[in-house]
């Protein structure tokens, strides 16, 4: 499935018995369905707060992510729910609900923390669900927050003083909502109106003093301003003051409910909906159902293992096996095709008087061989490779021919499920190569007498019948034929458009990737630069002008990287195409003059 359209409940993605997490392989073979990008959105807070409730309704459901009514916790781990998103048909909405934290049945409250931190990198959308109101009780409860430090890291070297820097967390955290349910205050500072928003603010206001629990305190205010620099305020009435109707809230009509609170929901859905962006990777490249699987094994992987999880780490493993399923992908074809054209290029560049073009016979002779050569090694490891596959998936219907099992009245009908089944699982089979139909039509051919002995000796159907399916089983064999007829008048289509590209797309592409990189470094610096000096200008406002003298430093180190990121940007481009063009002339044997012409006219272009 492209999206989520499918999953008509939630599942559980990551299980914790308390002692060790583990990932449920089902979820993950449901997010390796999902070739949309994703828009995540996770929740926690203490248990029994009404996480879920929310969840479902981002769902628009009632049900779905369990509530349960009582002191226990009814969510373990991280639960997913992954369906269409409501306003965006190109992505896919993934729902994390997570369990309870602070749960006194647990065994471990170091699992909570671990919960907190996967959350944080698994998702595009952080909401914290707490009650009542924003205070000191409630931003103790927010410790998990302080602790990130030492449960994630942003790049796997250290930083010259071995700590890691927050403000690379700003890169690819997500955005933060504060949920505040059973809200009874009235949104008023200092006798004036204020919004959600300015009560958050308020509410992250550090505090005066030197003492340890005023430090303690600000520790956290300063961890949630300084790793979120997007974030978001909503509060909610209580859902209702009937208790037998708020313990089966799933259940209950929106006539039954605090209008005042629906329309609060409601707000809250439609800004998860028109706000909440896409995961991304640090680079900026959108994260797809499949590789949020990919992320949530390796993070969870490393977790057991006892080390922290790195982000930078995470993003060149996936890179590392997306990366290979790509060359893997590439047509063979069009890659010769790429390089015949610029062989071709390069010889009408260097030669003259080739008289009756002789040599140019030769050049395109020698090229066809090669390609030749390389197609035929490539087809004889499809053909070797499918035969095997084959081999083992036909062994069950081979030994039930064996062993008669359709040599019964009603047979031929087993024989076909039988074979429909086979072919099933054969289709399954991944990296099959330009061979595999063909393999499969060679193998169905060999078994067109024994299917048909076994129909004329099934005696549980009529002369009548024999024939119908006779003649059904002719028109298969054809219909086959045909495809693979088809199959190969794409094949030699592939091969006519192969010979249109060059070898210079290769360049091009590489180029134009080099300048997002550079657009991208320079945008996450820029943006690291915004958010100290917000956070700069807040310390100064609020009175803390040492520490905020103590940022001038930061702030011109940042300054200065993108000032020699820029200067710099230039050479470094021509240096990694001079680099690229030399890979290329090593492998393909191409003159490095014409190829050092290329790289020079490209990297000319950013020097402008």
């Amino acid at each position: 499935m492209a999206s989520g359209q499918d999953m008509m409940a939630p599942i559980s993605l990551v299980e914790n018995d308390n002692a060790q997490l583990s990932v449920n392989q089902e979820a993950i073979e449901t997010l390796e369905k999902i070739s949309q990008p994703v828009v995540v959105v996770a929740i926690v807070g203490l248990y029994r707060t009404g996480k879920s409730y929310l969840m479902n309704r981002l769902a628009g459901q009632n049900h779905g992510f369990p509530l349960g009514s009582t002191v226990q916790s009814k969510t373990k781990g991280i639960w997913m729910w992954c369906v269409p998103h409501p306003s965006k048909s190109d992505n896919t909405l993934v729902l994390l609900d997570t369990e309870g934290l602070g749960d006194v049945e647990k065994g471990d409250s170091k699992n909570d923390s671990w919960i907190f931190a996967l959350a944080v990198l698994l998702c595009s959308t952080f909401i914290y669900n707490s009650m009542s109101t924003i205070n000191h009780q409630a931003l103790e409860h927010l410790h998990y927050v302080t602790e990130l430090t030492e449960l994630i890291k942003a790049k796997s070297s250290p930083s010259p003083d071995g700590e890691e820097d927050c403000t690379e967390f700003v890169t690819f955290f997500p955005d933060f909502i504060w949920a505040v349910r059973d809200f009874t205050l009235e949104l008023k500072l200092n006798g004036h109106p204020i919004t959600e928003d300015q009560y958050l603010d308020n509410a992250l206001k550090l505090t005066k003093g030197k003492n340890m629990k005023v430090q303690t305190s600000n520790l956290c205010r300063e961890c949630i301003r300084d790793f979120f620099p997007t974030r978001k305020c909503f509060v909610f009435d209580r859902p209702t003051n009937d208790k037998g109707l708020l313990a089966d809230i799933e259940n209950a009509s929106e006539d039954q409910l605090n209008p005042k609170f629906q329309e609060q929901t409601k707000k809250f859905c439609s800004y998860i909906f028109d706000n909440a962006k896409t995961k991304t990777l640090r680079e900026g490249v959108p994260v797809t159902g499949n590789w949020l699987g990919k992320l949530v094994v390796t993070y969870v992987d490393t977790i057991n293992s006892g080390a922290v999880p790195c982000l930078e780490n995470a993003v060149t493993s996936l890179a590392h096996l997306e990366n290979s399923a790509a060359v893997q992908k590439a047509e063979l074809l069009e890659v010769h095709a790429a390089c015949e054209k610029e062989a071709i290029a390069i010889f009408m560049e260097s030669s003259f008087k080739d008289v009756n073009q002789e040599f140019q016979k030769n050049l395109v002779e020698i090229i066809k061989k090669k390609k030749e050569d390389f197609v035929l090694q490539n087809e004889e490891a499809s053909v070797k490779y499918c035969q095997v596959k084959l081999d083992d998936i036909s062994k069950t219907l081979m030994e039930s021919i064996s062993a008669g099992t359709f040599s019964v009245p009603g047979g031929y009908k087993l024989y076909r499920k039988a074979k429909e089944r086979f072919e099933q699982n054969y289709h399954q089979v991944p990296r099959k190569g330009v061979k595999a139909n063909e393999v499969l039509q060679s193998f169905l051919q060999s078994q067109a007498t024994i299917e048909k002995s076994i129909l004329q000796a099934d005696k549980a159907l009529t002369a009548r019948e024999k024939a119908v399916a006779e003649e059904r089983a002719r028109n298969e064999t054809a219909q086959k034929e045909q495809e693979l007829l088809k199959q190969k008048l794409q094949e030699q289509q592939q091969v006519m458009e192969a010979q249109q590209r060059s070898f210079q797309e290769n360049i091009a592409q590489l180029t134009e990737k080099l300048e997002k990189e550079k657009e991208t470094l320079l945008r996450e610096m820029n943006m690291m630069l915004e958010h100290k000096l917000k956070v700069q200008e807040t310390l100064l406002n609020e009175g803390f002008r040492e520490k905020s003298e103590l940022m001038s430093e930061e702030i011109n180190q940042l300054k200065n990287m993108i000032d020699d990121t820029k200067e710099s940007d230039a050479p470094l481009v021509t240096k990694a195409l001079d680099r690229f063009g030399d890979e290329l002339t090593s492998i393909l044997s191409f003159p490095a003059t014409l190829l050092g012409q290329v790289v020079k006219g490209i990297g000319s272009l950013f020097k402008k």
